[in-house]
């Protein structure tokens, strides 16, 4: 079941009208059988999948809260990091690496042959394997208290806006607003309504409708001028970037209809003057999870230079890997790693440099807004590339730069359609930087209902309808 689906439509009425009907354990109880009919509408058989990750983590937590040797904490906690990242491994990384071990094999000329599984990946399965291992670490550090109740815990797992794609929601964050009961607040539902047809509009108008030009280009790169290479590049990055960003707002609206807080997920990451600003920008609820969970237990910056540059690398090139289990992830992770080091060591001298020539700080501004965008869609390439060797001859043939012409582009109708739909996009956003929409939404009735009949207006008139599947729903 797709949020951009009839049947999703359907499923939304009918919960919302038991939710806001019931009470105390019974609307947990709501919550939890609709979360889990939403996600077994996919293949039911997988719901097992959550149910053991869910005991597991509810089992290690009250054990972790009942003993105070270090010992056995840390091997309590191992437990549950060790069955989480196994049913992860297992499901999302078995063959990819048993093909990488035959292909190393063949290389140095070992040969054999390799058998692999059938394996299907599981859907959603790294966004909630990262929440319920961020509960257990967190009861670990005493950081959280032990949540005693089954059915609240697993209502926190398996909550169905954000389970099979995030944001990624820390139980410090959720399971507390779980010990409410959220009554029906019209300010509430007007704000999330707006934010759930801002993600639409998103994902139906922008991603989808640049998906027309975009899939065509990857499909077929050898068919494509360095120009119209480039476009596709471009456009794949606003594509992502609202196929995702559209989701969590839908998955944060449904829940601040609800009576929920989560956190933002997305902060118009493309104006980011660094790259470390963009990963305090692009999907803020993974980054901030690799940072607390990764980044600082390696040692963070706090051992000095090489160890800093190492556990860059190495935390990104894992959110690489978390991505998918292929090396075009481990190599887009990688150059996001190497960009954060190359940060850290060029920094210093691009401002001596800015300050001896004078440049003004606007210009300076965009110039390095320009070359994170510029750098982020290079990274993009290989993320998006059906193969690495698809990325390798795109990288060639924009870099020949063969042939610029605009009357190269194909489907020239389609592009010019996907950068009025981006240039919509981007005014809106500049709006909303100034004044937040649910602001705007809560001014007065009238400006409301103007405001949600203009959005689907836009969505049915620009609208790409076929239920096309979220891109993060692969990983």
């Amino acid at each position: 079941m797709t949020f951009n689906s009839l049947t999703f439509l359907i499923f939304l009425g009918i919960f919302l009208a038991c939710y806001f009907a019931t009470r105390g354990n019974v609307r947990l109880w709501v919550c939890l059988i609709g979360s889990y009919v939403f996600y077994g509408w996919w293949d039911y058989r997988f719901l097992s999948l959550i149910v053991i990750s869910t005991l597991i983590d509810y089992t290690v937590g009250l054990l972790l809260g009942r003993t105070d040797n270090p010992t056995t904490r840390k091997l309590q906690l191992t437990i549950s990091l060790c069955s989480n990242l196994g049913l992860l491994g297992f499901f999302k990384y078995f063959n990819f690496f048993i093909e990488s071990f035959h292909h190393v094999a063949q290389t140095l000329g070992l040969g054999g042959s390799v058998s692999t599984l059938n394996i299907i990946l599981p859907v959603g399965i790294s966004f909630y394997t990262f929440q319920t291992m961020s509960y257990g670490i967190d009861v670990y550090r005493r950081q959280i208290p032990v949540e005693q109740s089954l059915l609240r815990f697993a209502t926190f797992v398996a909550f169905f806006p954000q389970l099979v794609a995030g944001p990624i929601v820390r139980a410090s964050d959720f399971i507390p607003q779980l010990y409410t009961d959220h009554p029906f607040e019209w300010d509430r539902a007007l704000s999330g309504t707006g934010l759930v047809l801002a993600g639409y509009f998103k994902k139906v108008v922008v991603a989808d409708g640049i998906a027309l030009v975009v899939d065509r280009v990857f499909a077929e790169p050898s068919a494509h001028t360095s120009l119209g290479l480039m476009v596709g590049v471009v456009l794949y990055a606003f594509q992502i970037y609202c196929d995702f960003s559209g989701y969590s707002d839908i998955a944060i609206g449904l829940a601040r209809v609800m009576g929920f807080d989560f956190p933002e997920n997305f902060r118009t990451p493309y104006v980011a003057r660094s790259f470390s600003e963009f990963w305090q920008r692009w999907h803020i609820s993974l980054s901030s999870w690799l940072r607390d969970y990764l980044y600082i237990p390696l040692g963070g910056s706090r051992l000095g230079t090489f160890m800093t540059y190492r556990n860059l690398l190495l935390t990104m090139l894992l959110g690489g890997l978390w991505h998918g289990a292929d090396w075009k992830f481990v190599i887009w992770g990688g150059l996001h790693g190497l960009y954060l080091v190359l940060q850290r060591l060029l920094g210093d001298g691009w401002q001596r440099l800015r300050k001896a020539v004078h440049l003004p700080d606007l210009m300076n501004d965009w110039l390095q807004m320009g070359l994170v965008f510029f750098l982020t869609c290079v990274a993009w390439i290989s993320f998006r590339a059906n193969t690495l060797a698809d990325a390798c001859d795109i990288f060639a043939r924009i870099a020949s730069f063969d042939d610029l012409s605009l009357m190269t582009i194909r489907n020239r109708i389609l592009v010019a359609k996907s950068i009025f739909v981006i240039a919509l996009l981007l005014v809106a956003e500049a709006v909303h930087r100034r004044k937040p929409l649910n602001l705007w939404l809560l001014r007065s009735p009238v400006f409301c209902v103007v405001s949600f009949a203009v959005i689907l207006w836009l969505i049915a008139l620009f609208g790409v309808f076929g239920s096309n599947q979220f891109i993060y729903f692969q990983f």
